[in-house]
């Protein structure tokens, strides 16, 4: 072998190396850059496949980012299973406060909600209430079906502050919001309980959750007409509790009330519930799930921000409590515990329209507000005849008004005012209603909404189900 032969075959070998590390050092140098000019503009330009994944891999390495990053990805991850366990709350609530024999179906109807509306939401609701920047201060929009459905696919855009625009990944908030959404239907089931016709009930609530919530969601939260507005509603008073609500009202004046509740020369029957420990288990249980609803909607696992959210969240529903205990004591001439109890609730959804920008000792007055006005709905609602087994519309419909309208009166945030409030409530109610109200009727004639008075007195265990929740213990026909 010559020496020349040798020396062409060093300078290939050097070429060759020279091909394939050049490249790969040239990415990282270039990730690194690119990182570095994004996080010092805030702007995220358009990037190339190898250029994603450099400037991802050069987040990852950034420990200080890269570590907050995790952690509020966490603390949302944590929240979404605090508002997940929400929904169990819900079920003991509103079983506790019906008869037995219609414990099944409850149980039923609760179980289909947050199945149903998880899947909703990931076929199509995720994306028409948060469309994108191309859809802003507009009435509705809609990205596409589906979520990014590989791990595969995380990189600048997907799971980066500065790329996705939050503190976690697409998947978490995702999660977190869709445990958000099957909250409005469970609302329902509460208000409709114990003559709702089983699959007319079903129908409603995929089509509520489906396509109500998330138009009326992207409206705020989404970047819609009224968040141009600057109307604001921090968790929900209005966009999930008076979403409830509403919906709840429209149904409840197509189906009725339970049969035997209003007696001639205006009676009102007490039906009582069957279980005050599981009405009490199902209000502490929501209790614990508000601190994800409130102090996850921070968005962040900032320190001050969530624990401040975190007491006004529990100042207002201890307020709420008491204040509700007080009146109907003075109303009723006895303390009742469902009231109580309905207090605290009422108090908690007062609150979460402003539980980031209400004062502490504001939010002992939306509490205090919020318990009184809990006892006197309650009382109102029988007086009309509208028959709400569980007061879900004194406590989400009634309070998710006066929590948001409280903003206005509270925040402290001067853009907050009374009238940009009331006009998001309207908007937002008369939506909601009309649609509702389309959709019950829609049900009513061709399904149906309401059992039979033979079923309705036999009990909806037995007549939707042939299932009795209690067999060993008593009658189906007892309360």
């Amino acid at each position: 072998m010559t020496g020349l032969t040798v020396f062409k075959r060093l300078a290939l070998l050097v070429v060759f190396l020279a091909g394939v590390a050049l490249p790969v050092y040239a990415e990282v140098v270039d990730g690194q850059q690119l990182y570095a000019q994004i996080t010092d503009s805030g702007e995220v330009p358009e990037l190339s496949a190898d250029q994603d994944a450099a400037v991802y891999k050069a987040f990852l390495n950034d420990s200080k980012a890269s570590d907050r990053f995790t952690v509020d990805n966490l603390w949302i991850c944590i929240a979404a299973g605090l508002v997940f366990i929400m929904h169990l709350g819900f079920a003991t609530l509103e079983t506790g406060l019906t008869q037995s024999k219609n414990t099944v179906n409850i149980l039923f109807k609760n179980t289909w909600i947050v199945c149903i509306g998880l899947l909703t939401y990931y076929l199509w609701g995720f994306n028409m209430m948060y469309p994108g920047a191309d859809y802003a201060g507009g009435f509705f929009g809609f990205s596409g079906f589906l979520i990014p459905d590989s791990p595969e696919l995380a990189g600048v855009s997907l799971a980066t502050p500065f790329g996705y625009g939050l503190n976690m990944t697409t998947w978490t908030d995702f999660l977190f919001q869709g445990m958000f959404a099957a909250t409005a239907a469970t609302i329902v089931s509460g208000a409709v309980a114990e003559r709702v016709k089983l699959s007319g009930f079903m129908i409603f609530s995929v089509l509520f959750v489906g396509l109500c919530y998330p138009i009326t969601g992207f409206w705020k939260w989404g970047g819609g007409f009224l968040q141009t507005a600057g109307f604001y509603d921090f968790a929900g008073s209005t966009l999930v509790h008076s979403v409830g609500g509403w919906g709840a009202l429209a149904f409840i004046l197509l189906l009725g009330p339970r049969t035997g509740k209003y007696l001639p020369g205006g009676r009102v029957r007490p039906i009582i519930g069957h279980s005050m420990p599981l009405a009490m288990i199902g209000v502490m249980l929501l209790w614990l799930g508000w601190f994800g609803f409130n102090g996850g909607s921070v968005l962040s696992a900032d320190p001050v921000l969530v624990s401040f959210v975190l007491v006004t969240t529990s100042i207002a529903a201890a307020a709420g409590g008491v204040s509700a205990i007080v009146t109907s004591w003075v109303i009723l001439k006895k303390p009742d515990l469902s009231m109580g109890l309905n207090g605290i609730l009422a108090g908690l959804v007062g609150i979460t329209a402003g539980a980031d920008v209400i004062p502490v000792s504001m939010a002992l007055l939306v509490g205090i507000i919020a318990g009184a006005l809990v006892v006197v709905s309650v009382i109102f609602f029988d007086k009309i005849k509208i028959d709400d087994p569980v007061g879900a519309l004194s406590v989400h419909l009634v309070c998710g008004i006066w929590g948001t309208l409280a903003v206005g009166l509270f925040s402290i945030n001067p853009a907050h005012t009374f009238l940009i409030q009331l006009k998001g409530v309207a908007c937002v109610g008369l939506f909601t209603f009309v649609a509702a109200f389309a959709l019950t009727a829609l049900c009513k004639y061709t399904v149906g909404i309401r059992v039979t008075p033979e079923e309705e007195a036999e009990g909806l265990d037995l007549g939707e189900h042939g299932q009795e929740a209690y067999a060993d213990f008593q009658s189906v026909n007892s309360r």
